[in-house]
């Protein structure tokens, strides 16, 4: 008895509560000022589809929902205001994935029509890579050509050089690329079959020579570039495999992945260099364009002229090619570097900081802000974004006591622009490693709001 009263009063007070929903031209009415900077047909929309959520928090007993004309105005702020925005990254992770990996150096974007696939000396039509080519030549001596991405790179390659034939790769190299993909995955769409050799920690050249057969297109090679197998591990020399390619009259393919074409030895980093595979004689590489070569996602294939050649040809070239944007990115970092300008390219310079110029960054961003409680600690900034697994660079943090640190990188990320930091042991942690110095001023502002906050 009690159950039936209790669902008779609640079916009264949801039907009440559905009764007093708002018509559209009651809400439309009432928004007439912000309406009206707004096309009519999206307000509509929008009124409905507040209406429809609202009903459908009261059927779920979800009380306290802000009213129907507050929810209209939140989504039409929403829509007017761009959704990717620039990001603070705080978090000493250079090649941050999910901040858009490699900072972009100063882009002036040529508004209107290009000379994209037009060459401007003949007048008749042309190829768009052709921006990137010959910066791409001197970069690695080597003809070049850029695809979306590194998976679309690794997909052309393998369609185009073993596609209904094997390729020989080493157990220990079938790796996952980020976000669920996986080497072998790759390979299948490709249209090459997967012939694995060795174990997971040691493969030999024999391992490969043995495996050699009629079908064989392809000999393999994947730098693992976001993991490490330490311990009893082996696998051949570039210059085996190589010389294994030249005697069986196989092309040899390596991934690399993070497209290191600088030493960063230096600084601390070290990951295997473009033109040094190249010069070992290998035929083909790939490499991510917005990782360690700091510009923006592409996938970079460089090696002989006639597989290259082969490439271009290829139909999933036209498929898999970079929009006019990036090309003018990517143009803009290959000239950086070729210019050896490394402070122009955001994450050249961060890695080249030195730590103490970090701490002196530190010390006078937090002394601008005297009501944070805070204390200059040591720590490392990581690379990031799949390249240099457990390798780190010496830094110093920023590390803000305060009474709720999630709390707190919550207000960070609220600020404009967001700042996003990160937390260990309940202490919220920045690091300027990955702050660009026009960013301090910004920076400055949302350390201030906390402050105040906590007053």
């Amino acid at each position: 008895m009690a159950f039936a009263q209790a669902l008779t009063i609640r079916f009264v007070t949801e039907t009440g509560k559905l009764r007093e929903l708002p018509a559209v031209h009651e809400v439309l009415a009432s928004l007439a000022a912000k309406a009206a900077r707004y096309p009519r047909a999206l307000v509509v929309a929008e009124i409905r589809r507040a209406i429809e959520d609202a009903r459908s928090d009261i059927l779920a007993g979800r009380d306290g929902g802000p009213p129907v004309a507050a929810r209209v105005e939140r989504a039409l702020d929403a829509i007017a205001q761009p959704s990717l925005r620039r990001v603070i990254n705080a978090t000493g992770v250079v090649v941050h994935t999910n901040l858009g990996r490699a900072p972009l150096a100063a882009l002036s974007v040529e508004a209107g029509y290009s000379n994209l696939e037009y060459d401007l000396a003949s007048g008749k039509r042309g190829q768009r890579d052709v921006h990137t080519g010959r910066l791409l030549d001197r970069l690695l001596g080597a003809p070049a050509i850029a695809v979306n991405n590194n998976a679309a790179a690794l997909l052309l390659a393998l369609n185009e050089l073993a596609a209904g034939g094997e390729v020989v790769v080493s157990r220990g190299e079938l790796i996952e690329i980020g976000d669920g993909f996986r080497i072998p995955e790759i390979m299948a769409r490709s249209g090459a079959a997967l012939r694995e050799v060795g174990t997971t920690n040691r493969t030999r050249i024999e391992d490969y020579r043995d495996a050699i057969g009629e079908r064989t297109r392809l000999l393999l090679r994947v730098n693992p570039s976001n993991f490490r197998i330490q311990g009893f591990t082996g696998r051949p020399e570039l210059r085996e495999l190589v010389a294994l390619g030249r005697e069986r009259g196989l092309p040899v393919f390596e991934d690399l992945g993070s497209g290191c074409i600088v030493d960063l030895r230096p600084f601390g980093i070290d990951e295997p260099l473009v033109p040094a595979s190249l010069e070992a004689g290998v035929d083909l590489v790939s490499f991510s364009g917005d990782k360690l070569l700091g510009g923006p996602q592409a996938g970079i294939l460089a090696g002989k002229a006639e597989i290259v050649a082969r490439l271009r040809r290829n139909p999933l070239f036209r498929a898999l090619r970079l929009d006019k944007l990036i090309y003018q990115a990517l143009e803009t970092t290959l000239r950086l570097l070729l210019l050896e300008r490394w402070d122009e390219i955001p994450v050249l310079a961060m890695i080249r900081q030195p730590a103490a110029a970090i701490r002196a960054r530190a010390e006078a961003l937090v002394a601008r802000v005297p009501d944070l409680r805070f204390e200059i600690v040591s720590g490392d900034s990581v690379i990031g974004g799949g390249a240099t697994p457990e390798q780190s660079i010496p830094t110093w943090l920023i590390a803000i006591e305060c009474p709720n640190a999630a709390a707190a990188e919550r207000q960070l990320r609220a600020a404009d622009p967001p700042v996003v930091a990160r937390i260990e042991k309940d202490r919220l942690l920045l690091d300027l490693r990955t702050v660009l110095a026009e960013e301090e001023a910004a920076l400055l502002r949302a350390l201030s709001a906390i402050s105040q906050k906590e007053k």
